[in-house]
């Protein structure tokens, strides 16, 4: 039988994908830490805990009647994002798939009325919330599936689809990292102030509730709270959080929902994406 052997919720912010003399330079003379945190991350966990894939639940996927898990034996290409060309440019990627891990988990969602599809059309796009994950964590030979987020999707669909990709993982021989690729509050600072609100400081999150409401929000996740945090979605909606935090529901879902009570070790400060909410939170499964 397989199992989820380890599950986080990760920061694909850009900045991490800049230089470090960039990073340094934007963020007042010290790195970022969701920068330095990924490469902790790599060290204490990625290379000492045994796995046979890494599914990332892609906050910057949005399909709209299904979610979608790529069932591709390999990706491969170069990469330049439509949103960020000049920083995120012809970047170079060589992905191996699990088509039997994404076509089970299709099969299951069909089974079950869940809205799940494989899909392995050799032009689906590939999204730089996996991408900018794997260049700091993955291995050349360890497969990467993604999983869309559904712009359609209530917080219980998330919460169903994560379930279903749960148990396909448990139902086969695998053992299973689960990635949810996506930030907090999700609002960014307006254009004329971006320049000089680039530092992780989080004084430079959009609005003082935003940054209440996710301070609180990590609280919980470090303490095993998840059902704190499922429990408010309703009032977290307010401040944005990032696709609707579907990438944090579905691996809420896939471990459990409310009655998920891992503890969340930070391997990152809480820190500002040109306005947004960001960190890395690893968990107890």
């Amino acid at each position: 039988m397989g199992d989820i052997v380890g599950a986080g919720l990760l920061s694909h912010a850009p900045v991490i994908m800049f230089p470090e003399s960039a990073r340094t330079e934007a963020n007042g003379g010290s790195d970022f830490t969701l920068a330095t945190g990924l490469g902790e991350l790599r060290r204490e966990v990625f290379d000492t805990t045994e796995h046979d894939a890494v599914v990332v639940l892609d906050s910057h996927w949005a399909t709209t009647t299904e979610a979608v898990i790529t069932a591709h034996p390999r990706r491969e290409g170069l990469f330049t994002s439509d949103e960020m060309p000049a920083a995120l440019s012809r970047l170079p990627y060589d992905l191996p798939g699990d088509p039997e891990l994404a076509h089970a988990a299709a099969r299951l969602a069909e089974e079950r009325g869940v809205w799940l599809q494989a899909n392995d059309d050799p032009y689906l796009p590939v999204h730089y919330a996996t991408l900018n994950l794997w260049t700091y964590l993955g291995r050349p030979d360890t497969p990467w599936l993604s999983v869309s987020v559904c712009q359609t999707a209530t917080d219980e669909d998330f919460l169903r689809i994560g379930e279903t990709l749960g148990d396909a993982v448990r139902a086969l021989d695998r053992k299973v990292l689960l990635l949810a690729s996506g930030g907090l509050s999700h609002r960014f600072r307006p254009l004329a102030e971006l320049r000089d609100r680039m530092a992780g400081d989080p004084a430079n999150i959009v609005t003082p509730e935003a940054r209440e409401a996710d301070e609180q929000r990590l609280a919980w996740l470090e303490e095993g709270r998840h059902d704190r945090v499922v429990a408010t979605m309703a009032d977290y909606h307010r401040f944005a959080p990032e696709a609707g935090f579907g990438h944090y529901l579905m691996l809420a879902g896939a471990l459990g929902g409310p009655r998920f009570t891992g503890k969340g070790r930070r391997y990152s400060a809480y820190e500002s994406g040109i306005g947004t909410g960001q960190a890395h939170v690893w968990f107890t499964v």
